[in-house]
């Protein structure tokens, strides 16, 4: 009893803190996974388009291709916190003064596109090519292909990876902390260091994280049953100028 009641008292002495702390690593986690997913549907888009003839467009595709593969692979084979430090000092070496929050959100967002772009490459390559031919009998081209008819599938088909990445963006912004962005870790850890009452700190920070992951998960299920539509479906038969149910 004593813990809980010294760590509702720090939370009452510091809740503006720890609120402001939670809404800086959701927005993190909202921008990165937006920026995220538009990324991977590029590079997706990128990567499927057909190479038949070998002239100057076809060379300068290959090499842009090589260029979004090499940044999937080195963003997916290095730890986040080594991108952050990479990406703000780098560019302060450079003599570039940036917002330690931008430089988080651009972090997070390439981070996220880098694991985007696999989960809509295998969204793409799930889909039938049966309809990739209909599409191209009516005279479609391969970005009309993708916008009318793919990329909604795919869209659907990766919705619950994609659910999965915002929750991981929630906790992984705690990472971002190695640059001074004051995101809910931070605040936590400055609180307790003021406090001395570490386990206190972080206990109210474990809360706050489970309510925003906790939250995310039960609307985003929710969201995917929205768009399943109905369990179940009935099918009628219309005979004549009578409409009857299927099994009457």
């Amino acid at each position: 009893m004593a813990f809980l009641e010294s760590s509702w008292n720090l939370f009452t002495n510091n809740w503006d803190l720890f609120v402001r702390g939670a809404w800086t690593a959701l927005l993190l986690a909202i921008i990165g996974t937006i920026c995220g997913t538009l990324i991977g549907f590029f590079i997706g888009i990128m990567h499927t388009i057909p190479q038949r003839k070998k002239n100057v467009k076809s060379i300068v595709l290959k090499v842009f291709n090589f260029i979004l593969t090499s940044y999937v692979e080195i963003f997916r084979g290095t730890p986040m916190m080594v991108q952050a430090m990479v990406v703000f000092y780098g560019l302060v070496y450079l003599g570039i003064d940036i917002d330690r929050f931008l430089a988080a959100s651009v972090v997070i967002s390439l981070n996220t596109g880098a694991y985007m772009a696999e989960y809509v490459r295998g969204g793409i390559v799930s889909i039938d090519k049966g309809q990739f031919e209909a599409a191209q009998a009516i005279g479609m081209n391969h970005l009309q292909t993708m916008i009318h008819i793919v990329l909604p599938q795919v869209a659907r088909n990766i919705l619950p990876a994609t659910g999965n990445q915002f929750v991981m963006n929630i906790k992984d912004s705690s990472v971002l902390s190695v640059i001074s962005v004051v995101e809910l870790f931070f605040t936590a850890n400055s609180i307790a260091g003021s406090n001395y009452k570490y386990i206190e700190a972080f206990f109210i920070a474990t809360i706050l994280y489970f309510i925003m992951t906790f939250t995310v998960t039960r609307f985003l299920l929710l969201f995917e049953k929205k768009m399943d539509g109905p369990s179940s479906y009935k099918v009628e038969l219309i005979t004549g100028n009578k409409l009857e149910k299927d099994g009457e």
